[in-house]
């Protein structure tokens, strides 16, 4: 891995808690990469508590923030570019602006997306979103780390076993991403998550992968975030080891959901008492050895 690895990571902040900008600077920092984050939005905790107060970033203020980076041509430092949980159309154009901008002065960089506007059948953006993410956003990607969800919501059809899957993520490919990964898909009936992974080579074919997880009770804010995060970072340290990079990614962000979770109450982990948003913040800090130095349970499978 190149010592000049340094991403610029677009999402979201809050105050307490780990989602956005949260979940990913400090596991990249631990991975040493360097980290400059803008802040989408700043909020005083997620959406999963009672009350929410804080700062929608304009598209005006991001434009000043970047044009202060470019005036000291500290944007051609940038190796990655990272995006998240954006919240209206003209900011989102103003990221495909910047994108261009990189790109034209570093034709390496990579791009990597997480097109977060919702999750479980639900949308939490305006639905304006999609067709920017879908015609303007997504073209630009290097890599891509949609949800179950958002797949469905970009290829207008419904993910219901392996074969859609695969289709879905095809469907990227065909918008020009190299790199395509479903963090977690649920299926009707099942009691394990899959996540897959599908890179289109140079040659015009692929290299696929999917790993088996055991499905947790319980609902974590921030998992996606961080999954974007690691991969980005795996990735990068060993492009040849693809599926590697797909078992440390999981295997961290495992072991961040299992910390978590283990740190509840036996009433709390059962459902016999219920689990507060506070309660539900991801342990990060405390897992910091587990995304230094993760341990593969879950191995990933090439797919033909």
């Amino acid at each position: 891995m190149s010592e000049q690895n340094r991403v610029l990571s677009i999402q979201s902040h809050v105050v307490h808690g780990y989602c956005g900008n949260k979940s990913a600077v400090f596991p990249l920092q631990l991975l040493n990469f360097d980290v400059d984050a803008i802040n989408s939005v700043q909020l005083s905790n997620h959406t999963g508590y009672e009350h929410i107060k804080g700062q929608i970033l304009s598209e005006t203020d991001l434009a000043d923030l970047f044009n202060g980076l470019t005036a000291n041509k500290l944007h051609l430092t940038y190796s990655h570019l990272l995006t998240g949980y954006v919240g209206n159309d003209k900011f989102l154009r103003e990221i495909s602006r910047i994108i261009k901008e990189l790109r034209a002065s570093n034709p390496n960089l990579i791009y990597v997306c997480d097109p977060v506007m919702g999750d479980a059948g639900k949308m939490y953006v305006p639905e304006s979103l999609l067709p920017i993410y879908r015609d303007e956003i997504i073209p630009l990607a290097d890599l891509a780390t949609p949800n179950q969800f958002e797949v469905e919501l970009l290829t207008g059809k419904k993910i219901l076993n392996e074969k859609d899957a695969w289709n879905g993520m095809q469907w990227f490919h065909d918008q020009g991403v190299k790199l395509v990964a479903l963090s977690s898909t649920e299926f009707s009936g099942t009691s394990t998550l899959i996540a897959f992974l599908s890179f289109k080579k140079p040659d015009g074919t692929f290299e696929k992968y999917k790993l088996s997880i055991p499905k947790k009770a319980i609902h974590l804010t921030g998992t996606g975030d961080l999954f974007a995060a690691l991969l980005l970072a795996h990735t990068t340290r060993m492009p040849n080891d693809l599926g590697r990079a797909l078992e440390l990614t999981i295997a961290s962000v495992q072991s961040v959901i299992d910390e978590t979770i283990n740190s509840m109450t036996k009433e709390m982990q059962t459902g016999q008492v219920k689990v507060t948003a506070q309660q539900r913040e991801l342990k990060i800090i405390q897992s910091k050895k587990h995304i230094e130095s993760p341990i593969v349970k879950l191995r990933a499978n090439k797919v033909d």
